[in-house]
């Protein structure tokens, strides 16, 4: 008779906690995303209205100055379509240098490869500022100052947290399906191409999103490697409103609206793809 009767209590209890769980996680979401809604909304603001206190979350007088202003000041139509060339390029060229390597750490036996591997691993520790000077050394030897292609080279051929990303995935790639291919004849290449990288789709998918993310948001070297308005990233151009002495808020709050939101809409669309792809690759051993 207990027995019977603790399961109900257990079940409640259970169910509590879980209220109590998703009441903290909504709390914690709504705290968030306050920033960003202030952020939103103070772009349709006049200029007054954004410093008054007590502050406001929404505009008393709704405006799309601060956009028009922003339009006329910079050209973020060029902006925004070199900020996708350099995430697009960086994100297909990572992906595919990131996959061979992985596949080489996890599958192919030569000398050194532990040790090597561990040396890869340690250059997710150096800072990139340590790096800047030598690596702006080099697109000057190169001739690639002031180009898209000085941000496209470095990052996307060179990328150890993707590499360990996808190593990890890898392994857990049951070894018999590469076995089957060799009898069959394939290569390590075809065996890469046919079996292997269609396989791990969702890590990719994971690491694509964090990549492009991750360019779209770059400053630093965008602001070391670029000299040109013409080539400069969103980043950048709105960075030009805010001045040494004065800035203009409103168009500043456009400009990153529009820089965001775009972000904003890829995380919440892929947002399940970069759960499961960080969840299996961890997984593995």
């Amino acid at each position: 008779m207990s027995t019977t009767t603790s399961h109900p209590t257990r079940r409640t209890a259970i169910r509590w906690t879980q209220l109590q769980l998703h009441l903290i996680l909504l709390v914690t979401s709504v705290l968030m995303a306050i920033p960003f809604l202030w952020m939103l909304f103070a772009s349709f603001k006049p200029l007054d209205e954004i410093f008054r206190y007590p502050p406001s979350l929404l505009p008393e007088h709704w405006t799309t100055r601060n956009y028009d202003t922003g339009f006329a000041q910079v050209d973020f139509v060029r902006a925004f379509a070199n900020s996708v060339t350099v995430a697009l390029s960086v994100t297909v060229i990572s992906l595919l240098t990131c996959a061979m390597a992985a596949y080489a750490f996890a599958r192919i036996r030569f000398a050194g490869r532990g040790i090597l591997f561990t040396a890869f691993l340690c250059t997710m520790m150096v800072p990139p500022q340590l790096t800047i000077i030598p690596l702006y050394i080099i697109m000057g030897r190169i001739g690639l100052l002031d180009t898209l292609w000085a941000l496209i080279l470095p990052s996307g051929l060179f990328n150890a947290f993707g590499v360990f990303l996808l190593r990890q995935y890898v392994k857990g790639i049951p070894l018999e399906l590469e076995e089957a291919a060799a009898i069959d004849g394939a290569g390590r290449i075809r065996t890469f191409v046919t079996i292997v990288l269609p396989l791990l789709r969702t890590p990719l998918v994971a690491l694509g999103i964090f990549l492009f993310l991750g360019q779209w948001n770059s400053f630093f070297y965008p602001l070391i490697f670029l000299n040109s308005t013409s080539n400069f990233t969103l980043p950048l151009v709105v960075n030009q409103f805010k001045g040494a002495l004065t800035s203009d808020w409103g168009a500043l709050m456009a400009g990153v609206t529009i820089a965001a939101v775009p972000m904003l809409l890829v995380f919440l669309l892929a947002q399940r793809k970069i759960v499961e792809g960080i969840a299996l690759s961890g997984s593995k051993s």
